[in-house]
């Protein structure tokens, strides 16, 4: 891409011609998904092609820096920062700028999206454009260790934390109530889990304590997903092929309903989109053989597999979340992800919810 070749540039000169901000522009206009998502049309483009420049100066050290780390080469970062992370942060300052209170932006992504990593760099950019900016997952509303143990003798088949039923609703309406809050003044505890603890099983830790913030990054793997028909488990997909597995899933289902005055909190709603869902199944062994790999546990194949049809009985991604991604009036933002974890396109429904 020649905007590689001129970012490379800019990043030795700080500055370009304005033949070259044009070529830049052009290289913009050709993605017509990406102009409609960030309003970026031939009239404007030069002075957000400027911006973006502007910014880019100020960040690239910091997010090259944290993306080294993640392994990822010089060229995949600065075609991400400036195609995706930058435009994104943007778009962000842009929705708070609409709103007085806290910003809470949902983000969907199951396993392998990067979920985790978007919500760091868009982090770090934000805070350079002075809105402070918190991250929370819906893991940090588990129910407690003592409190999960409890409810997995009521319902044996809670194997597992994660699936809807596993989460302390209450706390996280609070927490969100006391962010979207523009008279707090008090700081505020924001719930932390460790994964780690009880084997594995994880349990709360001491909360982190937060001023009160601009924008929220609030992910998790089913955040804003809604309750379907229950008609819609009789011809379901596998892995959900017994009456068991199908009475399972309504019953999760059912436990959906509980977590839609929670979803009423969120402002905006973001996926992170598969290009096809299986591939979560694959990336969750790459991640168990790297974790092996580097001398640490790691779960094999088949209990990658048993693990990952654990959730697909509970809420199957072709039943829950391919039809919220074509719902344009409880989704912002689809930003399709290809087979290497990387957005290859961003379709945008909402201008105003």
């Amino acid at each position: 891409m020649e905007s590689i070749h001129l970012l490379k540039k800019f990043n030795q000169t700080l500055s370009l011609s304005l033949s070259e901000i044009k070529t830049l522009l052009e290289e913009d206009l050709q993605d017509h998904s990406f102009c409609n998502a960030f309003n970026i049309t031939p009239k404007n483009g030069i002075e957000k092609i400027k911006n973006r420049l502007d910014l880019w100066q100020k960040i690239y050290n910091s997010v090259n820096q944290y993306c080294q780390q993640l392994c990822l080469t010089s060229l995949d970062i600065m075609s991400l920062l400036w195609k995706f992370w930058l435009p994104l942060a943007i778009y962000l300052k842009e929705e708070k700028s609409k709103q007085k209170s806290t910003l809470i932006q949902g983000i969907l992504g199951g396993q392998g999206t990067g979920k985790t990593t978007l919500s760091h760099i868009l982090c770090l950019i934000l805070k350079q454009l002075d809105y402070q900016t918190i991250t929370i997952s819906i893991d940090d509303f588990y129910k407690t260790y003592e409190e999960r143990q409890k409810l997995k003798k009521i319902d044996p088949r809670l194997i597992w934390r994660g699936p809807p039923g596993t989460h302390d609703i209450d706390l996280a309406i609070n927490v969100l109530n006391q962010l979207k809050n523009t008279n707090q003044s008090d700081s505020i505890l924001i719930p932390r889990f460790d994964k780690s603890l009880w084997n594995g099983q994880g349990d709360r830790i001491e909360p982190e304590t937060i001023n009160h913030p601009d924008i929220v990054l609030f992910e998790g793997w089913f955040l804003g997903v809604r309750p379907i028909d229950n008609n819609q488990f009789n011809d379901a997909p596998l892995p959900i092929k017994t009456e068991e597995d199908r009475q399972f899933a309504k019953d999760i289902n059912e436990q959906l309903k509980a977590y839609l005055p929670l979803w009423e909190k969120l402002d905006r709603l973001m996926i992170l989109y598969p290009q096809d869902y299986h591939l979560s199944q694959e990336w969750r062994k790459q991640a168990e053989e790297k974790m092996k790999s580097s001398g640490k546990t790691g779960m094999s194949d088949q209990e990658v597999e048993d693990f990952v049809n654990y959730f697909w009985k509970a809420l199957h991604p072709q039943l829950f979340i391919t039809p919220l991604a074509k719902n344009p009036h409880l989704v912002d933002l689809v930003i399709t992800i290809d087979k290497n974890h990387r957005p290859q396109q961003i379709d945008h429904y909402l201008t105003d919810n």
